[in-house]
């Protein structure tokens, strides 16, 4: 099995990593403080082409596949995750739903300005009562002549106050549970849709975080995404793939925290050498380097089988399970090996340890992964 990447594939993945290391990491700090990212680095990022990444290239995306996703987000993982994540939630959960189940109309309505970043997408589906049992779900969408009619709330959402279109669950028929739920594209204009004050988080900054309410808000019948009652499954099917990507995410995170580490390991001196000679040290850094060479080979292995068209279900679910765990263990470890200049908010290891302990929890938390994985193997006892 060749995972090497094609030659047009390793050219952005350099030119990316070139942004990152010197337009965007040496503002971590500033992002951080402001909680917002800059205007000029979306910009650039609007002219790298890098919110269309998975948006075919007759709508004016880049056409990726699942590997070459998997690569450029690699390289955007090795920044401050709050900027990797409003990147990330529009190019994954926020156009994957459009790309695989809209109209040829809703295409060529949204994906245009959803590829150059004019306009930027949000999923919304958790509840402040259905979060990991999403199925459960509130939200209403009740049919009135040619439109539907919404209401409810959401929260949770990224990217919800910079959002123009979301993609929204809703119960077209209450008494159908998750058969009974639908999806819709919901603009940001809609009458009716409300969008929430700022979530105050202990990382991910630059990332914002919103709640949706919903009060009679009319969405027309050709808003409607996919076919009625099929909502709950395509939500699935986009976190499916959502979570390969996020594995890539935390995979350049992971080989960031490796570097840094052992860059600092050679330079900081105790009992007269670097503490890279000492082999409490040695060892953290050939389990972190382990760990992410795991982590490399299950998200390239699984970006692979994506654009062979297989079902991933449980293997998304293992990579993004193991992915991110994998990024807490070794935050940590990068924090352990730092000592307590790790601990200072002067170094960028403190800010990797508080954004990693969000990815055990969003687009499905660990232990929902190994239900999924369990669900999964079960199937094949039947």
């Amino acid at each position: 099995m060749d995972f090497s990447l094609p030659e047009s594939i390793l050219e952005m993945k350099k030119v990316v990593a070139a942004f990152v290391a010197k337009g965007v990491d040496p503002r971590a700090k500033e992002i951080e403080e402001a909680d917002a990212i800059p205007e000029d680095i979306v910009a650039k990022c609007k002219d790298m082409g890098l919110f269309g990444l998975g948006i075919p290239e007759n709508y004016g995306g880049l056409g990726l596949g699942m590997v070459g996703r998997a690569a450029i987000l690699e390289e955007l993982g090795k920044t401050i995750n709050g900027f990797t994540t409003f990147i990330g939630g529009h190019v994954g959960i926020g156009t994957v739903g459009i790309v695989a189940f809209g109209s040829k109309d809703q295409k060529l309505r949204y994906l245009p300005k959803m590829a150059s970043g004019d306009w930027i997408g949000a999923f919304a589906l958790t509840e402040p009562d259905a979060g990991s049992d999403a199925a459960s779900l509130k939200t209403t969408a009740v049919k009135k002549g040619e439109r539907y009619v919404l209401n409810g709330s959401k929260h949770f959402i990224t990217n919800g106050d910079v959002a123009h279109v979301f993609t929204v669950m809703a119960k077209t028929d209450p008494k159908a549970g998750p058969r009974g739920i639908s999806s819709f594209l919901v603009e940001k204009g809609f009458p009716g849709l409300r969008v929430g004050k700022l979530e105050k988080k202990m990382g991910l900054k630059g990332s914002h975080t919103t709640g949706l309410s919903f009060e009679d808000c009319e969405v027309p019948e050709e808003n409607l995404l996919g076919k009625e009652g099929e909502g709950f499954v395509n939500a699935l099917k986009v976190l499916t793939n959502g979570r390969a990507g996020l594995a890539a995410r935390n995979l350049g995170s992971c080989q960031k925290l490796l570097e840094l580490s052992l860059a600092y390991a050679s330079e900081r001196v105790q009992f007269g050498r670097p503490i890279l000679a000492q082999p409490a040290i040695r060892h953290y850094l050939a389990e972190m380097a382990t760990e992410v060479e795991l982590v490399r080979s299950m998200v390239y292995r699984v970006a692979w089988m994506v654009d062979q068209g297989q079902n991933v279900i449980k293997e998304a679910a293992m990579v993004k399970l193991f992915a991110s765990e994998a990024y807490n263990r070794i935050a940590d470890k990068a924090l352990q090996v730092h000592g307590g200049m790790g601990y200072m908010c002067d170094m960028p290891i403190e800010r990797y340890y508080r954004d990693a302990r969000i990815t055990r929890i969003y687009e499905g938390t660990s232990e929902i992964q190994k239900n999924i994985i369990a669900r999964e193997l079960e199937k094949g006892l039947e």
